[in-house]
């Protein structure tokens, strides 16, 4: 039986800035010249030129949420509760928008076909949650089933539409929402050190949200098949990408060394996932790849031989949005669709995360004129995304 992705919908914060703004508030404001040059030298090699926030904090101090000034300009650091409190306020509304979309009708699907939701944040904890305000500001059935996943990072969204492939596969009327919600510039870390600010220049706000089901998709309408996932662990990285809750908000870990753990470990976990489909590296025209930076991004086409037109949607969401952590990979996939929905394809996607974790999956894309009833049988669907 076929998994679907019928539908994707993406949501950025209203607070936009270029790279180098951020860059020159963050520089100012650790009050050290050589450390402000460092700054501003990381973050224009990122491959990043815009990021959004759901705080005003990095482009308009003066309307600061979290990160107010003091008299002499030094900036006031919050607590790691001031920051979740903040999360809360600000999560909740943006993961009822998300779902809103993908229940109005145009997908098909109504607030009453829904029977899971699977939530994903590492971001941020509250409860009740985002899972709880979906279903009862959109009417969901009380008897929705409601899952978090919380704190796994980057990769989490993969692990999420497995999930929701399971659902369906053990209950073929299940319709799944996955609703990824992240906003990693609240754990900002005004420290000098050098994996603080590499995780400054990377990381931005943003959720995505997919609705998954095993019904064949709507005549005339693409949508993403769910065929086959993978999860692997280079574990000589563990070192290299690490998170935890600190008393100022999540310190991250994020080694330089990163991307090269990456490169040495890809091309023998891409080939697990490919060898039980009996398919090699070329015979997939479309990878979707978990923009974590531009170096990681680099590593990969090098590593696994790809033409720079197949991590052209990678490239252009990490230099449009930034590393959204879990989001980012739903960002890709919807503009690899929008881009690449008329013809029929395999896909590969992969995202990277603490320990360091490896995730892949495997998607066929079919072109919505082939979604027509009595053309094909429900077997032979594969799918594509809008």
């Amino acid at each position: 039986m076929k998994t679907y992705i019928h539908q994707i919908e993406t949501l950025l914060p209203s607070y936009t800035a270029p790279q180098n703004v951020i860059a020159r508030q963050l520089g100012a404001w650790s009050g050290d010249p050589a450390t402000a040059r460092l700054i501003r030298h990381v973050f224009l090699k990122s491959g990043i030129e815009t990021r959004h926030s759901v705080i005003p904090d990095f482009t308009m101090p003066d309307q600061a949420e979290l990160f107010s000034e003091d008299s002499q300009g030094h900036v006031n650091e919050p607590s790691t509760q001031e920051r979740n409190r903040c999360f809360a306020r600000h999560a909740g509304p943006m993961s009822v928008e998300l779902a809103r979309r993908l229940v109005d009708g145009r997908s098909g699907f109504a607030p009453g076909d829904i029977t899971h939701v699977i939530t994903v944040s590492c971001t941020g904890f509250v409860n009740p949650g985002p899972d709880y305000r979906i279903v009862t500001e959109l009417g969901l059935p009380a008897t929705v089933e409601r899952y978090n996943l919380g704190f796994m990072g980057c990769y989490a969204a993969l692990p999420a539409l497995r999930m929701a492939q399971q659902f369906c596969q053990a209950r073929p009327d299940a319709v799944v929402l996955v609703v990824c919600i992240e906003l990693c510039s609240l754990h900002m870390q005004m420290k000098s050190t050098p994996d603080s600010i590499l995780a400054n220049a990377l990381f931005s706000d943003g959720a995505s949200a997919a609705l998954v089901s095993a019904r064949p998709p709507r005549p005339g309408h693409a949508a993403l098949a769910l065929n086959h996932f993978c999860s692997a662990i280079a574990a000589e990285g563990v070192c290299d990408m690490a998170w935890e809750i600190g008393e100022k908000g999540f310190n991250l870990v994020l080694s330089s060394y990163v991307p090269d753990v990456i490169a040495a470990n890809v091309g023998r976990i891409v080939g697990d996932l490919l060898s039980n489909h009996e398919l090699e590296i070329s015979s997939v025209p479309l990878w979707a790849v978990h923009p974590g930076g531009r170096a990681i991004l680099d590593k990969v086409e090098e590593s696994l031989g790809l033409e720079p037109w197949q991590l052209e949607a990678s490239r252009d969401v990490l230099r449009e949005c930034g590393n959204m952590s879990s989001v980012t990979i739903l960002f890709v996939l919807k503009r690899m669709l929008a881009k690449h929905g008329r013809e029929s394809a395999t896909l590969a996607a992969m995202a990277f995360g603490p320990g360091l974790t490896i995730e892949t999956g495997l998607f066929e894309m079919v072109p919505a004129s082939r979604n027509h009833v009595g053309k094909l049988a429900d077997e032979e669907l594969i799918e594509v995304c809008p």
